[in-house]
């Protein structure tokens, strides 16, 4: 099957496969197979880093292009050469984590010619004998070290590509910090090549090592007593820094069962509070995107630094008022409204906002919200639901039951 091109990319011309993407090791010339050979050197045009670019500098007869700084994230370069022999150069696999991946989103298939290396992802599982299919793997080039977090639970094997020379010290503070530092950590450096180097420890004691800048992280996680093991499940309220809004557990998980995320879809979650339902939300799946609408500054802060504990630093929060706060927003595909939704113009501009196909999940406690719910939902159709829960408190020398504030959910399908 063959990827669609974006709008944005000039028509197809007469020479249909002009790109190869080529991946290239530490190992350099040695590593690459005659067809890899054949591409970089035919090529008109070479793109690569400086040390990719040195690497097969023996084999390159075109014009050799090092990537510019900033780097060219659009590969606006690239794409203007449509039609001429272009050769981009890449780490390892350039398909996974690499320019090949976000080539082969902007172009269709056929237009562009991939010759992987081996992965470090491969190689590190290689030299550790892990079972890749049974490691979990992440990248964390470019990215915060708190991504890492979901990926914490006892027994697990972790394999991360990281941005730098810093990276792995940063990642067993990390470890300590959250009550992992007896996790076993190996630091592989400079896979494939004459360089290359492993060293493993425990990590609390990898908390001021400088590393080679090319490395992959190996965790083996032994968790502590106590450990901030972050559950598959919905995450308990203790877990959340707040001030008192927040949408609890139970209501949570409800509501995020209404939410119904599906891979690739970005949820707006107006009124945030302590952003729970967001990050819950990006922790369903890598794909999922969120945006945290809090009008607070105290609380849009707080929002930040949960999502940073609780391992979704990619949570967007955008601090200011809805309805005005929701202007220039990418368009969402699903929306919770936890807090201000009673506001003038607030349910409206996100009804508005949504997508057909798009899906609303609106929460109330107070009977002016409850009654606006009702109201909507007659109108529009869609389902109401009490949620109401009741948790064992001592009465006297006894026990009973005290009910939480009964909460009204109004879920609909934009038609």
């Amino acid at each position: 099957m063959h990827g669609s091109a974006s709008s944005d990319v000039p028509a197809a011309t007469a020479n249909p496969k002009w790109l190869a993407v080529v991946g290239i090791g530490e190992d350099g010339l040695a590593g690459l197979g005659a067809r890899a050979r054949r591409l970089i050197g035919a090529a008109e045009v070479v793109f690569g880093g400086r040390r990719h670019l040195t690497l097969a500098a023996a084999l390159v007869s075109g014009e050799a292009r090092a990537w510019p700084s900033p780097f060219d994230a659009a590969m606006a370069e690239v794409l203007a050469l449509r039609g001429r022999r272009v050769c981009v150069l890449a780490s390892g696999d350039p398909i996974q984590h690499g320019v090949g991946a976000t080539l082969a989103r902007r172009l269709d298939a056929h237009e562009m010619e991939v010759v992987p290396a081996p992965s470090a992802f491969s190689l590190a599982a290689a030299r550790l004998g892990w079972a890749l299919h049974e490691t979990e793997t992440i990248s964390l080039h470019g990215r915060a070290i708190e991504a890492i977090r979901p990926l914490l639970h006892p027994g697990s094997r972790i394999l991360a590509l990281t941005s730098d020379g810093s990276s792995p010290a940063l990642l067993a503070r990390l470890l300590v910090a959250d009550g992992f530092g007896a996790s076993r950590l190996c630091v592989l450096e400079a896979l494939g090549g004459p360089h290359e180097r492993l060293r493993d420890g425990i990590a609390a004691r990898f908390a001021d090592t400088a590393c080679g800048a090319l490395n992959v992280v190996a965790v083996e996680v032994v968790a502590a007593p106590g450990a901030r093991v972050l559950p598959l499940g919905t995450l308990d309220d203790t877990l959340f820094e707040n001030d008192g809004q927040l949408t609890k557990r139970e209501v949570r998980a409800v509501t995020l069962a209404a939410l119904a995320p599906r891979r690739g879809e970005l949820l707006w979650d107006i009124g945030a509070g302590a952003g729970s339902v967001g990050i819950e939300w990006m922790l369903r799946h890598p794909s999922l995107r969120a945006v945290a609408i809090e009008a607070d500054a105290a609380r849009a802060a707080r929002i930040r630094r949960n999502a940073a504990a609780l391992g979704t630093p990619g949570l967007t929060v955008v601090e200011g008022a809805a309805p005005a706060a929701l202007a220039g927003l990418p368009a969402p595909s699903a929306i919770f409204l936890g807090g201000g939704g009673a506001d003038p113009g607030v349910l409206d501009a996100a009804l508005a906002a949504l997508p057909p196909g798009g899906r609303m999940v609106a929460n109330a406690v107070t009977l002016e919200m409850q009654a606006l719910l009702a109201a909507t939902a007659a109108r529009l159709g869609g389902t109401l639901t009490t949620i109401s829960i009741a948790r064992a408190a001592p009465v006297g020398g006894m026990t009973g039951w005290r009910p939480a504030m009964p909460v009204v959910q109004w879920g609909w399908t934009k038609p």
